[in-house]
């Protein structure tokens, strides 16, 4: 049997009667693996020794990736980027869109990284620690930034929901 008959095969296997881009699901894994050994052998060229990180570092990179991937996904703003991955659906309120992935293969898979803030989320997450390795400085400026936005955001819904309610009464 060959490597293509055994390829077609697992495929068929996995997604049954459904149309999965496992080829372009593959390319973006390949895209990952490239970025990441990329950085990784840079640093290590650079006799770069990765800090430990702190649990204020933690916390700011976590809340700095939720803003930033959702903000890459959802926002209005940045739907030209996903564009030629997505087709508008509709708005899905405070500033975010519904879309709807398109075409087949890498542009399919593209199309759900760009709309899945899950997903996207582990890319923001090794671009922003990358960020820490070799610009820690930069990096916590732009990680504070996104942090302000992600308290702002609940703080601008805790408001909308208290008028709502005293709307109600």
């Amino acid at each position: 049997m060959s490597v293509q008959t055994l390829i077609r095969r697992v495929k068929q296997q996995y997604q049954g009667d459904e149309d999965r881009p496992l080829g372009g699901y593959l390319a973006v894994l390949g895209v990952y693996g490239g970025v990441t050994g990329g950085l990784t052998v840079l640093a290590r060229s650079l006799r770069i020794t990765p800090p430990t990180p702190s649990i204020t570092d933690t916390a700011l990179l976590s809340l700095a990736t939720y803003k930033l991937s959702r903000l890459l996904t959802k926002d209005a703003v940045t739907s030209p980027l996903r564009a030629p991955f997505t087709r508008y659906e509709e708005p899905a309120g405070d500033g975010e869109l519904m879309e709807s992935v398109r075409g087949h293969g890498v542009q399919h898979a593209a199309g759900e990284l760009l709309t899945c803030p899950f997903c996207l989320a582990v890319w923001v997450a090794t671009g922003l620690t990358a960020g820490m390795v070799f610009a820690p400085r930069l990096t916590r400026l732009v990680c504070t930034t996104l942090t302000a936005l992600a308290l702002n955001d609940g703080l601008q819904l805790a408001y909308d929901n208290a008028k709502d309610a005293g709307d109600d009464s």
